[in-house]
Formats: structure tokens, sequence, C-alpha cells
């Protein structure tokens, strides 16, 4: 039998706190031309002109106030699921970062200095498809492996987005939040640039061109995060039996001018304040790990809103992290692989 390992990847963290590591972080992260989607002339002097200045400070301060004692709480968090993963398995378990440490160039070559190994099962975190996470991270691996000549076969896992496995994780990881009393949930997704799901739709003339679309059946919905992160929510709601007032979908971590994902997470939450909505339930399945828009975007920042706008209590539905029920799910999807 070929001899496998399991690399998890996932989207990564500064080093440190302090603002130097934290501009270092961003300069990789925000240079990628995945993320921002512009010739390398522009994306250099936007990220050098208008982010680098100011942002790594402000960044650095919301960092501080999720640190943990062991570290980047996205990291930490990480380690723990890998962790977890490996002693449920035979094959080795690896866990890489597409920015910042440990970084996939690194944990695929020691992968391919353990003897024996010919496959690495490659599962990048990210549930729904997006250029700017799901393709830059098989592509960085892909590039790891040609230009070190590696003799590996990656076997890429895809985007996860409505896995029965992966919904009864995900439901079963918050049901002790949805078994409180609450008024409304809100699903906050990651947002996206609008351009970056009508680039990506092979018709030229489905995503966004109406109301419906991501109900409508298209083969653009392959590669449609908009519809995927619709799909997800649909399977959730379904099965944990959440009447349709009880929930919206909304939109985060916008950057940037470009015209977004809609809505924002923060006008949701202020307008469910301002109409009588006493207590909230976030929920991000756009992550799998908390991290730092979570912890922080949501659970402090998103905090204050809602409450400045006259609501009462908002409450974080933690990430899947390493809930067993998660573990469980890689784990099968690992040994199914094998098999």
């Amino acid at each position: 039998m070929t001899n496998k390992a399991v690399l998890l990847a996932n989207l990564g963290s500064p080093d440190n706190t302090d603002t130097a590591s934290v501009r270092r972080y961003l300069n990789q992260f925000l240079m990628d031309p995945h993320v921002i989607q512009l010739p390398w002339l522009l994306r250099r002097m936007i990220v050098s002109l208008f982010v680098l200045p100011t942002r790594p400070k402000a960044s650095a301060e919301a960092y501080k106030s999720v640190w943990m004692d062991e570290g980047s709480p996205l990291i930490v968090l990480s380690e723990r699921l890998k962790n977890a993963l490996q002693s449920q398995l035979d094959m080795p378990v690896a866990m890489a970062m597409r920015y910042g440490k440990p970084s996939i160039e690194t944990e695929l070559l020691a992968l391919s200095q353990q003897a024996g190994i010919e496959e690495v099962l490659y599962i990048p975190l990210y549930p729904h498809f997006a250029d700017s996470t799901v393709t830059t991270s098989i592509e960085e691996a892909e590039r790891v492996i040609k230009e070190h000549d590696l003799n590996i076969k990656l076997n890429v896992v895809a985007p996860f987005y409505d896995q029965p496995d992966y919904i009864n994780a995900l439901v079963n990881s918050a049901q002790p939040y949805l078994e409180q009393a609450y008024d409304h949930i809100v699903f906050s997704y990651h947002g996206l640039p609008e351009s970056h799901i009508t680039k990506r739709d092979p018709t030229g003339q489905h995503c966004l061109q109406s109301a419906d679309c991501c109900q409508r059946p298209s083969e653009a919905h392959k590669t449609c995060y908009r519809h995927q992160v619709m799909r997800t929510t649909q399977c959730f709601v379904e099965q944990a039996q959440i009447a349709p007032e009880k929930y919206s979908v909304s939109f985060q971590s916008r950057l940037g001018r470009a015209k977004w994902l809609a809505p924002n997470t923060e006008d949701r939450l202020r307008e469910l304040a301002q109409s009588g909505v006493k207590k909230v339930l976030v929920i991000c399945p756009a992550f799998v790990t908390d991290c730092l828009e979570t912890l922080e975007e949501i659970a402090i920042r998103a905090d204050e809103v809602f409450k400045e706008a006259g609501g009462g209590e908002l409450q974080l539905i933690p990430c899947l992290n390493d809930h067993p029920a998660w573990v469980n799910t890689l784990g099968a999807w690992c040994e199914a692989k094998e098999g």
C-alpha cells in the first residue's frame, strides 16, 4: 500500500503581536495575486502606500486583544486539531499555513524526508471555494513539489461546504448554543469582492446577475463562493430546524474600496438591534478555526456595534476547532482516502 501522510492547511498568522511582525505578515498576504487581484505594480502601490503605513499598528493591537499564552489563536488551535487528528490516524499528520509559519514549503519538505511517504492528502481547511484561499493554497503546494522535485503525489480534498458529515459536525458543535434562548442567529461569512465571484463564473452571465442566482442551478456554483455559503446555511438551518425568520446571512472583513458581498455583518447587527432583537448568536462557518476574524472582529468589535445600536447580548458560537465531531469527520475522510 502506498505510504501516505496528511497535510492540513490554513491561512496563517503573524509570528507575534508587534507591528513589524504584523507588517511582514500583511505584506506577504496582500501581495498574493489571488488576494488582491490586480497587476503587480498596482498591487504593490496599494499595499505599500495605503495599507502598510497604518494598518499593521491597528492590526497589532487587535491581535494583542486575542493572543493566547501559547501564541496566535489560529496557530495554537490548529496545532490542537492536528494533534487530535494524529491520535486517530496511523499516518503522519502535519499542519501548515499559507502565510507565515509553519509554511507549506517547510511542512512538505519535512514530509518528503520521511521514509516511504509517496502521497500527501492535502486538506485546505476552507469549506467554501475562493481563489484567495483554496486556489492559492493548492498552487503553493504544487510550486513546492515542482521546485524541489519532490516525489510526492498531492491528493487534494475539495471544498466541503455541503458535505453531510461536515454539516453534522457544524450543527453538533453549535448545539449547546442553539439550545439556549436567543432571538436571532447571524451566519457571518468572510467577505469577498464581487469581482472575485464574477471572474470565476464560467458562463459569464450567472453570478450576481439576479437576486436568486445562488438558488438557480448552474455550473458556476462549483467555484461560486456566495452560492456555497448560502448552501452551507441552508443545510445547517434545515438540520437544526431553524425557522427562516430566525436567521440571516452576512459578510465580514471588508478591505479597500471595491464592491464586496453584502450585507455587511456590522450593518446587519445594527438593523437587528434597532428592530428589537436583544440576544443574537453569531456563527462563522467560513472559518473552521477561531482566529482574529472571529475572536476580535465578532466577539469584541461586532459585540460593541450591536450593543451601541440597542442590542443586548451577542454570543459568538466557536468555530469547529478541535471539537470531537470535527476531528472524527476529518479522520473518516483520511481513512476513506487511504482505502
